[in-house]
């Protein structure tokens, strides 16, 4: 769960996550224009990757590969894992 909670303290990946969750499937060459061009994020395509594979090392991206392709999909598995930890008591307890 720590690498969850330090995948998601970074901005960049959080607006990558935003970015996947707008369009899901996109290749690291499809995000890096559009991170540049919707979110005015100017990072090189070395750095987009990296954050990529702390997103991926952390479970929230996963990628497929078909042909020449790496496809990267977001994956809200962990999230729903935390937001479950601390939620799931809510409803016991009712409104505070």
């Amino acid at each position: 769960m720590g690498d969850v909670f330090k995948a998601l303290a970074d901005p960049t990946r959080r607006t990558i996550l935003d970015e996947l969750t707008d369009r899901n499937g996109q290749t690291l060459f499809e995000l890096c224009g559009r991170l540049t061009m919707k979110h005015g994020l100017s990072s090189t395509r070395q750095a987009i990757s990296q954050h990529l594979d702390v997103l991926e090392a952390a479970g929230l991206v996963e990628t497929n590969r078909e042909g020449r392709y790496k496809f990267h999909h977001i994956n809200t598995g962990p999230l729903r894992t935390i937001v479950e930890r601390w939620l799931a008591g809510d409803t016991e307890r009712g409104p505070t």
